[in-house]
């Protein structure tokens, strides 16, 4: 008996707020930052893809263009490197001799390139609208103000911040300073690890599904060892009593796209395709983690999807542009999206090709557009939390 896979990648039902952001649609109201001059064609348009390609060749090996795996596919066909947030940090810093780095992805991924890089290189956002809601959610000010709840409760001296690489540069500043570390998705389980032994509790920004899954589901801790920090209500909405009992103090942030992936939507693909593994990203809501077959970063979900079987079927909770390039990258596999809705990450993908395409001329013009630069005193206390990071056995 011959079994067929169906492997055709089914979109998700657009929605109101898909098509703006796929450009069908116009809101003023969030269409902020800054706006390619002139009038540039449609992103499909060949002329586009023709002037990218002429303006990356006129700047040769001064350009180097970071990719992350969230953005589109006309803009990662430029990209000299894909990867994750701090993979492409990283690699930015492993290329001294190119003067400008351009990166296709969000604000806090640019501050990093900026803090990781050369004083002569510059790092260049083509929208400065594209930034990060998760980000957003933790400020400087709200993070100085918990400190001092914590302090106040008898607790400072025994917590260690642990930030998130989706974070500001003030607030990996403000980890570094307060003797804490960074984490990404794949060692955030070793960065707790190493602030437990420096001190009692850990507070942990901004994603607080990040910190609660690698807690409970990683490391054996309770639902009960860990409270939720809420900025907008008086000394977080908690007590001195659950702030004293609490091993791990969780800031109120999220991820926009992860956090939309319900347990209906996992019973609701389990039901539609008998045998199919569920893969999601950490950054979703502890129950939908504890219903999935399997929990990874990005860079775990596509060596995941690399080394499946053929005709195995998969439903992949992240990014909707990752899915849909992993199902064209494997189509032995059928890969389908966790959720029948579209989530795209609205703000990564304001990097469209107009925008890159304006960038890269202006360059090429001899203007430096959009320029992210990290001050040197927050780039002292952010470097030296990266630097922890990085130290992690």
């Amino acid at each position: 008996m011959t079994t067929t896979v169906d492997t055709s990648f089914t979109e998700p039902a657009p929605t109101p707020l898909a098509l703006l952001l796929l450009g069908r649609e116009a809101d003023p109201n969030s269409e902020r930052g800054v706006e390619c001059p002139g009038e540039l064609p449609p992103a499909s348009d060949p002329d586009l893809v023709e002037r990218a390609r002429a303006a990356k060749a006129a700047l040769g090996d001064r350009v180097f263009i970071l990719g992350h795996h969230y953005q589109r596919d006309e803009v990662i066909e430029f990209a000299d490197v894909t990867g994750d947030s701090f993979k492409l940090a990283r690699d930015a810093a492993a290329r001294p001799e190119a003067e400008y780095i351009v990166f296709c992805g969000v604000h806090f991924m640019a501050e990093s390139a900026d803090i990781l890089t050369t004083d002569a290189q510059q790092v260049v956002l083509p929208d400065l609208a594209a930034g990060c809601s998760m980000a957003d959610m933790a400020t400087a000010e709200q993070v100085a103000e918990c400190w001092d709840v914590l302090r106040d409760a008898g607790i400072a001296d025994v917590t260690v911040p642990v930030s998130y690489m989706n974070s500001s540069a003030d607030i990996k500043a403000f980890t570094g300073k307060h003797g804490g570390t960074i984490c990404t998705s794949s060692n955030a389980k070793r960065a707790l690890e190493w602030a437990f032994e420096q001190g009692e509790k850990v507070l942990f920004l901004p994603d607080q599904h990040l910190g609660r899954n690698t807690a409970v589901r990683d490391m054996g801790y309770s639902l009960d060892d860990c409270v939720l920090y809420n900025p907008h209500k008086p000394n977080g909405g908690l007590t001195v009593e659950e702030l004293r009992a609490a091993k791990m103090i969780l800031w109120r942030g999220h991820c926009s796209v992860h956090g939309r992936f319900t347990v209906d939507s996992v019973a609701e693909v389990r039901e539609r395709i008998p045998g199919v593994t569920v893969l999601v990203h950490p950054e979703c809501r502890h129950e939908v983690v504890a219903a999935a077959d399997r929990v990874g970063s990005t860079e775990y979900i596509i060596k995941a999807l690399e080394a499946a079987e053929p005709g195995s079927a998969w439903a992949i909770g992240t990014e909707l542009n990752l899915v849909r390039r992993l199902a064209k990258a494997h189509p032995d596999k059928e890969i389908v999206f966790l959720d029948r809705s579209v989530c795209f990450c609205s703000t990564m993908n304001r990097i469209d090709l107009p925008h890159l395409v304006w960038a890269l001329e202006s360059l090429v013009e001899g203007r430096v557009p959009n320029v992210i630069t990290v001050d040197p005193e927050t780039e002292k206390y952010a470097k030296a939390a990266l630097d922890r990071m990085l130290a992690l056995p």
